[in-house]
């Protein structure tokens, strides 16, 4: 018989620490499923409002451009207002402005009207990030914040892949019809539908330490790294900190490649293989279906690199380079004689982008102390937007002068290699910000 001393040591399994947490990302998920549907109708609807009120390229540019400005200014208030009145009333009001912005659309009736409206929702969306980030950083430990940003992030491909779906078939089939179809409507429904998030997001969301459905083991859990200084950190302070323009400047230099992606596929697919609002859809639904695949996969895999030892500069810079090489091929895209070429090249591309962002957004909680996440991804936001308006000119300019997506698919292929040495010369070692 054998005895006890004789079986070596008895491991006790440690309890599990709850997983109330993930109840708080999927939460942002829906939100920004709600937000990608709002901000995309216009690009799904571009064709039939160019036709409708005789816009050229460079007209649909300069409403993105005017979209972009608001949200790039938005971005870097809601970063400072998240940070002194916190994730729930943030996000909360920023979604509430966006929505209503968002029905408001459907009064548009030219030009003016359309730069107002996505005005407003610029206004509003541009706190969805900054307080999405700072809910994170409140609810994960660093070593689950790249997975579960990746999470709420894959909720912008769902959205991305309902609005194809949903416009034309409010639009066409039940309001309307192919060639007349009730685009108001479908904005009216979709945005009223929405509105039903605020008040469980406003339900349901409290900081840990005082939400009733955490158990200790599940807080001690989140509160796991080293805590942090307890006074605010003012933004001129945060400017002439290194770590916000990595940050930031990245942020410039993908941000815009992502909006080209969001604004323009359609008209690309459009254009390049005579597609229309009723057919363009699988396509696009192809092409975020495999950026939801990229968001998550993104964010797990620098999780499991830190799980094997890697250092978190290691782990984050890996991921982002393999990401950005993955992104190389999108050059060609304009070139693919199939759609479906075309739509396997973009799709690797978009993966690549989201799983590229989910570690990039994963810096300010990484190197910044809890209380000044909201304002460094404010920075870096009003940054990207600032990326995003160049984009959107020199996209109507191409578009206009040339014909031809070839030469913005070149840009975007060289856009996230070129971020990551940016990102990798001012930070080489990826550590804590001296404040």
């Amino acid at each position: 018989m054998t005895d006890a001393a004789s079986a070596g040591p008895i491991k006790i399994k440690a309890p599990s620490p709850g997983r109330y947490r993930w109840v708080v990302v999927w939460l942002l998920f829906a939100a920004m499923v709600i937000n990608y549907v709002d901000r995309q109708a216009i690009g799904v609807l571009k064709p039939t409002l160019m036709e409708e009120f005789g816009w050229t390229e460079t007209n649909y540019a300069d409403i993105i451009f005017w979209f972009q400005a608001s949200y790039a200014v938005s971005y870097l208030l809601w970063g400072r207002i998240v940070d002194r009145i916190g994730a729930r009333w943030g996000f909360g009001l920023a979604f509430i402005i966006w929505q209503i912005a968002f029905i408001a659309h459907a009064g548009i009736r030219g030009m003016g009207g359309a730069i107002a409206a996505r005005v407003a929702l610029g206004i509003g969306e541009g706190g969805g990030f900054p307080a999405g980030i700072k809910a994170v950083t409140e609810w994960f430990p660093k070593k689950e914040r790249a997975f579960a940003v990746g999470i709420f992030n894959a909720g912008t491909n769902i959205g991305a892949i309902l609005t194809p779906l949903l416009i034309p078939l409010i639009a066409t089939v039940w309001f309307g019809s192919r060639e007349n179809p009730a685009w108001e409507m479908a904005i009216i429904i979709l945005g009223v539908a929405g509105l039903i998030w605020a008040p469980i997001w406003f339900l349901i969301y409290r900081e840990p330490r005082q939400h009733k459905k955490v158990t200790p083991a599940e807080l001690a859990f989140i509160e796991q790294d080293p805590a942090d200084p307890a006074e605010k950190i003012g933004w001129l302070k945060l400017l002439t900190v290194k770590e916000t323009w990595a940050y930031a400047l990245g942020k410039f230099l993908i941000d815009p490649i992502w909006w080209f992606f969001l604004f323009w596929l359609p008209g690309f697919l459009g254009s390049q293989y005579n597609l229309d609002l009723l057919t363009f859809g699988p396509p696009l639904i192809a092409i975020y279906l495999m950026s939801d695949v990229g968001s998550v996969g993104g964010g797990w895999l620098s999780g499991q690199f830190l799980k094997r030892g890697m250092s978190l500069n290691a782990a984050r810079k890996l991921t982002m380079l393999i990401c950005a090489l993955a992104v190389v091929p999108v050059a060609f895209a304009g070139m693919a004689a199939n759609v479906w070429v075309a739509v396997l090249i973009i799709g690797v591309a978009t993966a690549a982008h989201q799983g590229f962002s989910a570690n990039l957004y994963a810096m300010p909680g990484d190197v910044f102390p809890r209380s000044a996440v909201g304002s460094v991804v404010g920075i870096g936001g009003m940054i990207g937007g600032f990326g995003g308006m160049a984009m959107a000119k020199y996209a109507g300019y191409v578009l206009d002068q040339i014909g031809s997506y070839t030469p913005i698919f070149v840009v975007a292929a060289s856009a996230y290699l070129l971020a990551l040495l940016v990102i990798h010369l001012i930070t080489p070692k990826y550590e804590p910000a001296k404040l």
